[in-house]
């Protein structure tokens, strides 16, 4: 009876320790007041993180989606944004989708979506069914983004610039990296919070020579990112509009420090990219890039890793490429990518007869 019981009390002590540990424990209920969805990612526990640039925020919002499936299934539906518009009471050309992401505990695809005026809404995919996800009524944390541009602040050229506080978002080793822009000096930044959140935030300011621009530049946003390792040394891998690739080793990107990325390749001008994942396939990792006027490119790790050198010179002629070589799949049209499990992932496909289709892709193309 006594060994019993001391299992028991292990177990219940097990079982408190680990509730203490919850990345969750401190969050509250309520209304956490987003104002846009402009980027997302997922966390551990069925969190998700959303970049909100019109309030200058981050939240982190807890799904209740983290019950594991064994493996993903194969996703194909048809018209999404008419499924996701006709869920909302309107109509595929009053909305746009701002972001994919799928739950990797769950492998549950979410979207984010603004409505005609702006609203932001969040609906997941269940089966065959588009499900709102409320966010007026939620378990959450959020932070605030410090040196945003006020709402109202433009560019030379007219154009607002508080839209690209958050241009992209990832939670990697207990934080929450952004990029975007800030009001500081050199605007292009990248952004750390630790998570939970607390009140400390470190930006690093970017900057990158702009081979299709033929300049170094400060002030454009990364506008898709993700992070890998190469040669043992963690990166952040980035990419802007006209297409610089480029790595900054994470190991400088701390508060206060402006530096300089090394641009490895250039994917021609006339074009922007708009997600990118890592996919592993038998020991060696690939970069899969979709974007807006060219297919899905693949590009080897071990390519980027061979490439020692750095884009210092203009590339003039229009559309062509240097650096790290690419491979362009027949896949087109792509706006959103994320990862389905570890060999498959899921795109928004824009058809050529005009339909947006959720579609899965293999590491066949690997």
């Amino acid at each position: 009876m006594k060994k019993l019981l001391t299992i028991l009390f292990s177990m219940l002590f097990f079982i408190a320790s680990a509730e203490e540990k919850s990345l969750k424990a401190n969050f509250k209920d309520g209304n956490p007041n987003i104002k846009s969805i402009n980027a997302m990612t997922f966390g551990p526990e069925g969190i998700l993180f959303i970049g909100d640039s019109k309030s200058a925020s981050i939240v982190a919002l807890d799904t209740k989606d983290a019950k594991a499936t064994e493996a993903p299934a194969k996703i194909e539906m048809k018209n999404v944004d008419v499924a996701i518009a006709a869920a909302l009471g309107t109509t595929a050309d009053k909305i746009s989708i701002q972001d994919m992401a799928v739950n990797p505990i769950s492998n549950v695809p979410y979207f984010a979506v603004h409505n005609q005026d702006g609203t932001p809404v969040l609906l997941k995919l269940v089966g065959e069914k588009i499900e709102w996800v409320p966010l007026d009524k939620v378990s959450y944390s959020s932070r605030g983004i410090a040196n945003a541009y006020a709402e109202d602040y433009k560019d030379d050229r007219g154009r607002a610039q508080r839209v690209w506080t958050v241009s992209d978002i990832e939670f990697k080793n207990g934080k929450v990296m952004v990029t975007g822009l800030s009001n500081a000096e050199f605007s292009s930044t990248f952004r750390t919070m630790a998570f939970p959140f607390g009140n400390s935030q470190d930006d690093a300011s970017l900057e990158i020579y702009h081979a299709a621009h033929g300049r170094f530049e400060t002030y454009a946003p990364v506008k898709t990112f993700t992070t890998s390792t190469i040669n043992g040394k963690d990166y952040l891998v980035a990419s802007y509009t006209c297409t610089p690739l480029v790595l900054f080793p994470m190991d400088e990107l701390k508060g206060g420090k402006h530096i300089k990325g090394r641009t490895v390749a250039e994917f021609g001008a006339g074009n922007t990219p708009l997600d990118m994942i890592v996919i592993n396939k038998g020991g060696e990792s690939f970069l899969l890039m979709a974007n807006s006027n060219r297919s899905v490119m693949k590009v080897r790790f071990s390519d980027i890793a061979g490439f020692e050198g750095s884009l210092t010179e203009p590339i003039e002629e229009p559309g062509k490429t240097g650096g790290v070589n690419f491979i362009a799949l027949p896949m087109v049209n792509v706006v959103q990518l994320d990862k389905l499990g570890d060999k498959n992932f899921v795109m928004l496909k824009r058809e050529a007869n005009g339909d947006l289709n959720l579609i899965t892709g293999n590491d066949f193309w690997l």
